[in-house]
């Protein structure tokens, strides 16, 4: 299986290489461990009115993936055949097709080291758009250190085209490093700092449930407003003001862009808002968890003025290596002020309920399940749910916690819809 993932690779990476030199399409490339589908997304809400552009489906972001963004095909997953229908296609798009994007928007991951560098040499960005690097990153388990993961990050940078721009999250501790070391174009956005700030944050609220968030989005002086609903938290405020920053390099109007953001569809599993069973929501954040983006899921729930209760079902963390038992108990003691009741999945979660308990949640406020039953916690939970409350539920994504939100769900039979990892792939794992 390892050659026949290596040959894929390598005819995907040729077939994309003579695409982007047969096209000679602009590349912005989006990296960072937190945020990156939603900035992508949102890069491409803000641009789709103005420009022709395309983007990765889903988080396919590897170098699989990005290949395939570039050609505008479709995974086929495990099906022999229809990679050999891919690979012709790929050939044949990449010498004669007759329409192809103006900008490619593609976001580029790293599980481990060199996974960047490598898709970075051939992919050439004019502009690079860094969300961040949190003080534990995801992935950081096959890392020696952060610092490495975000050296591998950064090491993008070095391959953008003469006269690149790279836009930053100023609110990231490394951004001032990026902007000292980077002797191009620099831009920067954020809530606390940049060039691109937001101010004014709220959540919306309709009928006592959260709804999504509003804020303004300042720039050069001038001033628009934001709605954004269906999602809460501030990833999607910093994915909109990327965004902006984006398109004010490609000389789109921000009303024009922001318009465009308003009506963005939002991405499954990235705190998503769903109807959940007797009148409560659920926030689905269940596409994966870090440290950083699990802080950030419950500073939002802590936010929220609901007239129910606060609950979080959280999964496993992984992929943190040394650092997962310190990560996992921090957790849990935010939770504890977070949320009123903390039902956690898995051997590692138990560290968090745990922590919550000496941090002084009652006993009967916590409660701990094993690692394939994230179903069963949720569905033991819906007998209790009451209108009004607010569930946040949250894992790593070999966790499934998908299956917590859809027992949850008011009408479980539209989760194809909602959910993340709804695939036939995904239904065949454990």
């Amino acid at each position: 299986m390892p050659f026949i993932r290596s040959f894929l690779i390598h005819l995907l990476t040729f077939e994309s290489r003579l695409a982007l030199a047969v096209h000679r399409p602009r590349v912005i490339a989006v990296v960072g461990s937190v945020g990156k589908t939603t900035t992508k997304d949102a890069i491409y809400a803000a641009l789709a009115g103005e420009v022709y552009v395309r983007k990765n489906a889903k988080s396919f972001n590897s170098e699989i993936g990005v290949p395939l963004t570039i050609l505008g095909l479709d995974n086929p997953w495990s099906d022999p055949w229809k990679w050999v229908e891919v690979l012709a296609r790929g050939l044949f798009v990449a010498l004669f097709a007759r329409r192809y994007p103006a900008w490619l928007i593609a976001e580029v991951g790293a599980d481990r080291p060199g996974d960047i560098r490598r898709i970075a040499r051939w992919l050439r960005p004019e502009i690079v758009v860094y969300t961040g690097v949190p003080e534990v990153p995801v992935h950081v388990e096959y890392f020696a250190s952060p610092e490495e993961v975000f050296a591998e990050k950064r090491s993008i940078v070095e391959y953008l085209r003469p006269g690149g721009v790279l836009i930053a999250n100023a609110d990231d501790p490394h951004a001032e490093e990026l902007r000292t070391d980077y002797s191009g174009a620099f831009v920067s956005y954020g809530c606390e700092r940049g060039e691109v700030r937001a101010s004014h944050e709220e959540i919306i609220m309709q009928n006592d449930l959260p709804a999504g968030v509003r804020f303004r989005a300042n720039a050069g002086g001038s001033s628009v407003p934001l709605s954004l609903q269906g999602a809460l938290g501030r990833p999607r405020i910093y994915a909109a003001l990327a965004a902006l920053s984006v398109a004010r390099q490609l000389g789109v109007d921000m009303v024009a862009a922001s318009r465009g953001l308003s009506y963005a569809p939002v991405s499954p599993g990235r705190m998503r808002l769903i109807e959940g069973a007797a009148r409560s929501v659920i926030i689905d954040d269940t596409y994966n968890s870090s440290p950083a983006a699990l802080h950030a899921a419950l500073d939002t729930l802590e936010n929220i003025s609901a007239q129910g209760r606060k609950i979080a079902i959280l999964g496993d963390m992984l992929e943190l290596g040394t650092f997962s038992a310190r990560e996992h108990a921090a957790a849990g003691e935010h939770a504890a002020r977070a949320a009123g009741m903390l039902i956690t999945v898995g051997f590692r979660a138990r560290g968090m309920a745990e922590a919550a308990l000496d941090a002084g949640m009652p006993g009967e406020s916590v409660r701990s399940y094993e690692a394939d039953e994230a179903a069963r916690a949720s569905s033991e939970l819906r007998l209790e749910v009451r209108p009004g409350d607010v569930i946040l539920v949250k894992g790593s994504q070999s966790m499934r916690m998908e299956r917590a939100v859809k027992a949850l769900m008011a009408h479980p039979e539209k989760a194809e819809a909602f959910l993340v990892r709804q695939e036939r792939e995904w239904a065949e794992r454990m």
